[in-house]
């Protein structure tokens, strides 16, 4: 999918799933004593598609 050919309102909403494809930061592990290492939605961009 080219960039150049998405709308505004596409490339922000690919920009949001962006940036929430982001891991645990690591405070938050050293915070919780690695109780929480992963977060649910977390996306693989061959697998999953986005419905944009």
């Amino acid at each position: 999918m080219a960039i150049g050919k998405n709308t505004r309102g596409r490339k922000l909403r690919l920009c949001k799933a962006n940036k929430q494809n982001r891991r645990v930061p690591a405070w938050i592990m050293v915070k919780t004593n690695r109780r929480v290492t992963t977060h649910p939605k977390r996306r693989n961009w061959r697998r999953v598609t986005l419905k944009v």
